[in-house]
């Protein structure tokens, strides 16, 4: 009988400890996810894009433009409705098949910058355009310590729109132990790869074609992330805001 009792104690116990503990992490397991758009490329006025290419890129490529263009399954068939909506149009082109690269970069060649991204980034999520061509899309983005991740967006090999959406691996650092702890990655840039076995042009283009004719395109749009927003709450959690601080302190 003492026995009995002696482990309902104990089984109590662990219950209670395990509660405890449940309570202690259930705040940091709280998440607010959100959708953030982080360019649609509609308005070529409010971020700036550029392209660089491999070493066997043809003359004058790869070039980049803002093209009337939209994937429908997003915006739907009205054509009035979406009269000014554009997407980022990118066309390659090499004098030879190999591992080949285009780079699409916000900012200008004088000037790149990188892309905040909101939050603790959960998934990156686009839109593509591809002609069927075996080619592959990555991303490249920076934690806090300045340690750039190289994050596969997967395969091109599909023919016309299609939404890409990847997961940010938990071993991407966006948070540290200090305050404040959250720490937003940035949007380095984007790489097409082309693959040695596949075209680098567009097959059937005769002798006369121009170069821009042979050049296989792609089309992004919509680009935007999955985002944890949320952030706990404390006594003087403003003076974990390095503006406040920075005010407080009359800091130049």
């Amino acid at each position: 009988m003492k026995q009995r009792i002696v482990r309902v104690l104990l089984l109590s116990f662990v219950l209670l400890s395990l509660t405890g503990a449940a309570k202690l992490f259930a705040d940091e397991n709280t998440v607010n996810l959100e959708s953030r758009i982080i360019q649609d490329f509609s308005k070529a006025e409010n971020q700036s894009w550029f392209v660089l290419g491999s070493k066997f890129a043809t003359k004058d490529f790869p070039q980049l433009a803002f093209i009337k263009t939209f994937p429908v399954s997003v915006f739907g068939t009205n054509q009035e409705a979406n009269k000014d909506l554009k997407s980022l149009g990118v066309a390659m082109l090499f004098d030879r098949k190999e591992y080949n690269w285009a780079d699409v970069i916000p900012g200008t060649k004088e000037k790149p910058i990188e892309l905040p991204l909101p939050g603790r980034v959960k998934a990156l999520d686009m839109w593509v355009w591809s002609g069927n061509y075996d080619y592959y899309l990555e991303a490249y983005v920076r934690d806090y310590k300045g340690i750039v991740y190289t994050v596969p967006m997967g395969n091109l090999n599909f023919v016309g729109w299609k939404n890409l959406r990847i997961n940010i691996p938990e071993s991407i650092p966006q948070a540290k132990k200090y305050l404040p702890k959250r720490q937003s990655l940035t949007l380095v840039k984007f790489r097409i790869w082309t693959r040695p076995t596949e075209s680098v042009v567009i097959p059937g283009t005769g002798p006369d074609a121009t170069a821009f004719e042979r050049a296989v395109k792609f089309y992004i749009s919509n680009m935007k992330v999955l985002t944890d927003t949320y952030e706990t709450l404390f006594d003087g959690d403003q003076l974990a805001d390095p503006n406040v601080v920075k005010d407080a302190w009359g800091a130049k």
